[in-house]
């Protein structure tokens, strides 16, 4: 029991992070070529998550009295902009790589 209560939350969070980081590049590296668009699918549906997580911390101090802190409101907008952009550039790239496979119009 006091194993547990020895471990800072920060190294233990930081530790899942870095473990999350090599298995998604582990995976993401491993995927064949056909399922590339899906994966881009999936990555859109995440990136969407990641945008509603971003608007929550973007309105935290804006629920209250406006006295959230300051640095919350600007990593949760400096999510945003990320994830709308990871969202649009997932799309296009989707879009294009859907279309290679369609038959040319004479």
């Amino acid at each position: 029991m006091h194993a547990i209560e020895a471990v800072d939350p920060f190294v233990f969070r930081l530790s899942i992070f870095v473990l999350a980081v090599f298995v998604g590049y582990f995976v993401v590296w491993s995927v064949t070529p056909a399922l590339h668009t899906p994966l881009m699918s999936v990555t859109n549906a995440i990136s969407s998550v990641i945008v509603v997580g971003a608007l929550l911390a973007v309105g935290v101090g804006l629920v209250g009295d406006d006295n959230g802190p300051i640095w919350a409101r600007g990593f949760g907008f400096i999510a945003l902009i990320f994830a709308c952009v990871n969202i649009f550039g997932g799309f296009l790239v989707t879009q294009r790589m859907l279309a290679m496979y369609q038959k040319k119009k004479k």
